[in-house]
């Protein structure tokens, strides 16, 4: 783990083990419980040809029928559609279907699954779906042979804290955690407090426009319950450190207190932090060591500062650090980082 000091650049290398060393007292840390859920299906078109999905958002069910049906619709993108009109069906292991709603013209599919008594897509998609990974890590396997049972995905790429089924990737900054250092924290007197922030595909896509000001992130849904947000009320209020494990939350934090006092409530946020950024709640920053041009690197940037991320980067490439999804940690908090 590379410490940082957002108001000196200062550094410090520790294990992430080690990072209740660094804490400051009485710190709150908020995670986001959120659940990868086995996202990607593969299936077959009505003419035969294969076709791939992977889910984004459930926009409505409908179980009114009682025990007889069960009807979904999901927001979805598709890998090999082709030019299938509405009311075309999809069909996928262990007799799932689904219907064609609506298709858009960057694989976006609107679909309508449906199925004899009360067991939904969530439930279904446990047996034959598989975890969406970061698409560098797939592309690292191939070119490297390495072969990796999907089994052993469903269990890595999860946070231990992960309760909330939604998300097509993992808040990777929680994975560091285990449940001992969680007990750690709070016997040093720490408090945890959760959030859920349903990450979208949408977290991989690259910034491309010149202006970043142009750049428009997907909305990804987020939930905060009354306990959370009387935890940060708390913090607040007595001045303590509120520190966020991973960009997904400071995102869900940031976007709270734009909308007034801080308060439970549900909604998505499209919020884009850039160098620049006013960070209203979130003090403190646990963190992944992310892609270039991304959004993730560029809200690390606003919240540090562009030059001391970036040589907090040059300095972790020199030692070996490992980077992205399944890479090393940094911890970003104001103050002397050296102790």
């Amino acid at each position: 783990m590379l410490i940082l000091s957002r108001d000196t650049g200062e550094r410090n290398h520790a294990l992430f083990g080690d990072i209740d060393r660094f804490l400051r007292p009485r710190s709150l840390l908020v995670v986001n419980d959120t659940r990868v859920i086995p996202a990607r299906l593969s299936g077959t078109k009505s003419t035969g040809g294969r076709v791939e999905i992977l889910l984004v958002e459930r926009m409505s069910a409908d179980d009114s029928s009682g025990d007889a049906s069960w009807r979904e619709d999901w927001q979805a993108l598709a890998r090999g559609l082709g030019r299938q009109s509405p009311g075309a069906r999809l069909r996928f292991a262990g007799d799932l279907q689904a219907e064609i709603l609506g298709c858009g013209p960057r694989g976006e599919v609107e679909l309508r699954f449906s199925g004899p008594g009360q067991v939904g897509v969530l439930t279904r998609i446990e047996k034959i779906g598989t975890v969406p990974l970061p698409p560098y890590i797939e592309a690292a396997r191939k070119e490297q042979g390495t072969v990796v049972r999907p089994a052993d995905d469903k269990i890595r790429y999860q946070t231990v804290y992960a309760r909330q089924p939604g998300a097509v990737a993992a808040p990777t900054a929680g994975l560091h955690f285990t449940e001992e250092l969680l007990t750690k924290l709070r016997a040093a007197g720490h408090e945890i407090a959760r959030i859920t922030l349903h990450v979208g595909p949408g977290t991989f896509r690259p910034v491309t426009t010149p202006d970043i000001a142009q750049h428009r992130l997907d909305a990804e849904r987020y939930e905060v319950s009354e306990a959370a947000a009387q935890s940060l009320r708390q913090a607040q209020a007595q001045g303590r450190p509120i520190v966020a494990v991973g960009t997904t939350v400071v995102r869900t934090l940031e976007t709270l207190a734009r909308l007034g006092p801080l308060a439970a409530g549900c909604g998505s946020t499209r919020l884009f932090l850039v160098p620049g950024a006013e960070f209203r709640v979130v003090t403190d920053l646990v963190t992944n060591f992310h892609l270039p041009r991304s959004s993730l690197l560029m809200l690390v940037a606003a919240f540090a500062g562009r030059e001391s991320v970036l040589d907090a980067y040059r300095d972790a490439i020199e030692r070996g650090y490992r980077f992205y999804s399944y890479g090393d940690a940094m911890f970003i908090r104001p103050g002397s980082v050296l102790s």
